[in-house]
């Protein structure tokens, strides 16, 4: 099968996959003292830590890739699959979730490691773009499951939406029930859990039967 740039532009979420699972895993090799099991991943990239030169370096990709990757999806979406109008909208959401994320998270990235709210940069972290993007990937991945079961066309992506939900899920109910010590362990359930999606979303772009011209 033929296959258009667009499609094959969604791979560029499998490298933002990539990119982010080797800043997780090796970001904490220049973070002397880092528990894995017990701190958050933001951790690594706050400003003060030891890992944030490394941690830019290893998600440099992470970045770019999952904005054009959810970005070319909404694209191809719009313009070659109709499925419905809740499928179409979970699309677009999740798109506008990767942009928050992208953008909110580089402007407001943690001052401290490790520690509570240290001034404006810090609420914004958590109050504002934390929670913008909960409620996008919440919303927009709800939609897209349902989508799935309505849809044969984009059933399989749907079930991907629907274990990525899951997964959120058990990491935000996690975090409440866990010791302290396992608080990072059941919070990488929730931020692989749109990573993840926006791989899937790729491949489903990178498979798509119709070739824009």
């Amino acid at each position: 099968m033929r296959r258009a740039l667009i499609n094959w532009l969604g791979l560029t979420g499998v490298v933002a996959l990539v990119s982010y699972a080797a800043a997780v895993v090796l970001a904490p090799l220049a973070y002397p003292g880092y528990d894995w099991m017990a701190q958050a991943v933001s951790d690594l990239s706050a400003e003060s830590a030891p890992s944030r030169a490394l941690w830019d370096q290893l998600s440099a990709p992470y970045g770019v890739c999952s904005v054009v990757c959810a970005t070319c999806a909404s694209l191809f979406v719009s313009e070659h699959l109709p499925s419905t109008r809740g499928f179409r909208a979970g699309v677009y959401l999740f798109t506008l979730m990767c942009w928050v994320s992208d953008v909110g998270y580089g402007l407001f990235p943690l001052s401290e490691a490790g520690t509570g709210m240290a001034g404006f940069q810090d609420m914004m972290h958590v109050y504002v773009v934390t929670i913008a993007v909960v409620l996008l990937s919440v919303v927009s991945l709800s939609l897209i499951a349902f989508a799935g079961q309505r849809d044969a066309s984009v059933r399989t992506l749907g079930v991907c939406a629907a274990v990525a939900l899951a997964m959120m899920f058990v990491g935000a109910i996690g975090q409440g029930l866990v010791p302290h010590e396992l608080f990072g362990v059941v919070e990488r359930f929730s931020v692989f859990a749109a990573v993840g999606f926006d791989a899937a979303l790729g491949l489903f772009l990178f498979q798509a039967p119709r070739v824009i011209q």
